[in-house]
């Protein structure tokens, strides 16, 4: 199946898991909901997406690169909300394109999560079982990473760019 139909089959799906999340059912420990603003529209998108967290800073990795719409709309408008199970908070999301910081995000889901994560890149990426650092950096730059800094109540959001 192309990877554009799966992706566009995602859309229901992503709406199925979205309001079971809300009911407290779901995969709650490694997704989370992200609300961005539409670029075009101005309206509220919301989207499921796997994370990690790291030093109190949220980690999310685009899938579809640079083309996922929620990637798009961060762009566009870098102050987003965030639901992690019962807590919600504004972030404020910084854009990661570089390969290698990439990578490293890849290795510290693989060290979390190996069985899910190689899963993933060997059935969605077409990477083998057994890959190298190089393999993953190579991947890394036809991804995306955003890192969602939560905002202090009354603290200036300081959108960060690429890099």
């Amino acid at each position: 199946m192309p990877t554009k139909t799966i992706y566009h089959r995602m859309k229901f799906l992503n709406q199925r898991m979205m309001a079971n999340y809300r009911r407290g059912f779901g995969p709650r420990g490694v997704v989370l909901l992200l609300t961005t603003t539409g670029r075009k529209s101005g309206l509220p998108r919301e989207t499921p997406l796997q994370f990690e967290e790291v030093d109190g800073d949220i980690y999310v990795a685009s899938a579809r690169g640079r083309e996922a719409d929620w990637f798009k709309n961060i762009r566009a408008h870098p102050h987003v909300s965030v639901q992690i199970r019962e807590r919600k908070f504004d972030a404020a999301a910084e854009i990661v394109t570089d390969p290698g910081r990439l990578a490293d995000f890849l290795e510290l889901r693989l060290h979390r999560r190996p069985f899910m994560v190689r899963l993933i890149m060997h059935l969605f990426d077409g990477l083998p079982l057994r890959f190298s650092r190089a393999d993953l950096e190579t991947l890394g730059k036809e991804k995306a990473l955003v890192i969602l800094h939560p905002i202090q109540a009354g603290s200036d959001m300081q959108p960060a760019g690429e890099g």
